[in-house]
């Protein structure tokens, strides 16, 4: 079947050679560019898949729209992308879901590592040039004997369970739907169980999209379930963790720290006590930086070309009202 693809704005550099791959590899497809807004309330008239973001003023104009491909894993923010009129309408979305797993893994295990090694109380006084060993009894984590509590068990959550499960970690997750366990996940809940697993975990994990459902789901009656010598680690979304509520349980002492790649207010205002708190690791949503990723990108995309045109199950298909 041939059809029309809608590159739409805001264009990348990159956006041209994904056209040409697609034009060669599909040769189904017309892929047409629109960098303007006008240029894609005109071109999305006729069009039966876009690439990219459908703002609401565009929307009416796109008669003929099946498939959208979104321009990330999980579009931020997802409200502007999975507005009401657009989950009304009949257009399927697919993400770019499934490219950031080893990179985001990665990244979870340095915060892993370096909590259990110690490295939160050693960062600070290497830059005093203190040589000072930790002489607490509870300095390290031996995690052998550790659980990690995977909250949202997708691709990453796997990921992320198989390098735990490669230092001897115990792996236990929850997922909104199903409980067949992903290899190296030795016990998969649903997310209504959670209260009753915070207490079990070393390490809180939380790889979960922002949704209505996970907004603020840390909060901080969740934080006091946890074990006060556990570590929070969210490479999520910050919208699923009340930032507040995070700041007064490691103040309190009511967890031991926290490794945070995304939050509730981004960027963190550089103001904001938890640049300065001793227990907590920051980096700034960086967690899926890497190599590869726009050739995966590309990749997705023109499978999905291929299979829009075949007439073929698209990947990565997104249940709208969720937003994921």
């Amino acid at each position: 079947m041939r059809f029309k693809l809608v590159m739409m704005p805001p264009e990348r550099p990159v956006h041209a050679g994904w056209a040409a791959r697609i034009r060669a590899e599909v040769p189904e497809v017309t892929v047409v560019s629109a960098p303007t807004l006008a240029d894609a309330r005109r071109e999305i008239a006729d069009a039966e898949a876009a690439f990219g973001a459908v703002p609401r003023e565009v929307l009416p104009f796109a008669k003929k729209l099946r498939w959208l491909q979104a321009p990330a894993a999980a579009p931020v923010p997802p409200e502007a992308f999975y507005y009401p009129e657009i989950i009304e309408h009949p257009v399927v979305i697919t993400t770019f879901k499934g490219i950031f797993d080893e990179h985001i893994g990665a990244h979870v295990m340095a915060y892993v590592l370096a909590f259990a090694r110690g490295l939160h109380y050693y960062i600070p006084r290497q830059l005093e040039a203190r040589w000072e060993p930790e002489r607490r009894p509870d300095a390290t984590v031996y995690l052998p004997e550790s659980t990690a509590l995977i909250l949202g068990v997708g691709g990453i959550g796997a990921e992320t369970a198989r390098m735990c499960a490669a230092f001897g970690m115990r792996v236990i997750g929850t997922r909104r739907h199903g409980t067949q366990k992903p290899q190296y996940v030795d016990e998969l809940y649903r997310h209504d169980e959670l209260d009753r697993l915070l207490p079990e975990a070393d390490f809180v994990i939380s790889t979960v999209p922002h949704t209505p459902e996970t907004e603020g789901m840390m909060n901080a009656d969740r934080f006091r379930l946890m074990k006060r010598s556990a570590f929070f680690i969210n490479i999520g979304r910050g919208m699923t963790v009340r930032l507040d509520d995070l700041v007064g349980a490691l103040e309190s002492g009511e967890i031991a720290g926290a490794g945070l790649d995304v939050f509730e207010i981004e960027p963190l205002p550089p103001d904001h006590p938890l640049w300065k708190a001793p227990n907590v690791l920051i980096t700034p949503h960086t967690a899926a930086h890497g190599p590869y990723l726009d050739d995966r990108r590309c990749g997705i995309l023109v499978e999905n070309c291929r299979r829009f045109a075949a007439g073929e199950p698209l990947m990565n298909v997104a249940d709208k009202a969720l937003w994921f």
